[in-house]
């Protein structure tokens, strides 16, 4: 592969469809597009100054490097790219790609990154910004830390482990959800999810978990969280109290306590869902 060293790169395509390239410890200054549909490229200590550096690529691999806030919209459409030990501070990041490694990386301002992307591997990323992996495929994530609402939003096939999420409206319209060993904290978590598990986590929700077909929870947390399971089909062994639940359509739903429970027989069939406290019969 041909090395290019320190270099101080400007001008559109700067290294347009470059191929076979080491490149270490370079500036791509201003200039829009400048590895654009570029193959078997391994970055090491780069700066990306200016916008649209990435797109349309396949199997690039970036380590150590930085794209600047001005490095908007930095990869789309690539495949099989692989950031390790990178700050991110454009916002509009990875969208349309297929085969995404993201290793201990930092999303400063992560708005609208992620979007409709397959086959997602995060591991110790941290991201704040709205709208994050929106409409996404087969994700696994591990040490995710995320502020920013609208989170995963029609995301599919999605395993996350040991994350920590202030996000109002996670996980609407997703499918094949599970989240273990983590902290949720926002409302109206879960609306119009189907099939959404939660294994071993601590959820804060006005109003969470509402519309929702086939929700799992399993020895889950709800803390401050009211007018839970609305409308929604759930199987949810809880720990400690629940503040209250409304009108859930079938089920069961345990927990050592309860405060209110409003079951509206004009709304649902009371028979259909059983509320109890731990060890006693139905509720």
């Amino acid at each position: 592969m041909k090395e290019l060293r320190q270099e101080y790169l400007t001008g559109e395509r700067a290294l347009f469809q470059g191929r076979d390239l080491k490149i270490y410890g370079t500036t791509f200054a201003d200039g829009e597009s400048p590895l654009k549909e570029s193959a078997n490229i391994d970055l090491h200590d780069c700066l990306f100054e200016w916008k649209y550096p990435l797109w349309y690529g396949r199997n690039i691999s970036v380590r150590n490097c930085t794209l600047f806030a001005t490095a908007r919209a930095g990869v789309w459409y690539t495949d099989d790219i692989a950031f390790e030990d990178c700050v991110i501070e454009s916002p509009k990041n990875f969208r349309r790609c297929r085969g995404v490694k993201l290793k201990n990386i930092t999303f400063s301002s992560a708005q609208e990154t992620l979007w409709s992307c397959r086959q997602v591997r995060m591991e110790n990323v941290t991201a704040n910004g709205d709208y994050f992996a929106m409409n996404s495929e087969d994700i696994e994530a591990d040490g995710f830390t995320l502020t920013g609402n609208y989170a995963f939003d029609g995301a599919k096939n999605v395993v996350i482990r040991n994350a920590k999420m202030l996000t109002r409206d996670a996980f609407w319209n997703s499918e094949n959800v599970t989240v273990y060993d983590s902290h949720i904290y926002g409302e109206y978590l879960g609306w119009n999810a189907k099939n959404l598990t939660l294994v071993n986590c601590t959820v804060e929700s006005l109003q969470g978990m509402c519309y929702a077909e086939n929700l799992v929870m399993e020895n889950c947390r709800l803390l401050n969280t009211t007018l839970a399971f609305e409308y929604s089909s759930v199987r949810a062994d809880i720990l400690g109290r629940v503040d209250s639940v409304k009108n859930p359509v079938s089920g069961k739903i345990v927990a050592d306590d309860f405060g209110e429970i409003i079951v509206e027989s004009d709304k649902v069939d009371p028979a259909a869902t059983t509320i109890a406290r731990r060890g006693e019969g139905r509720e």
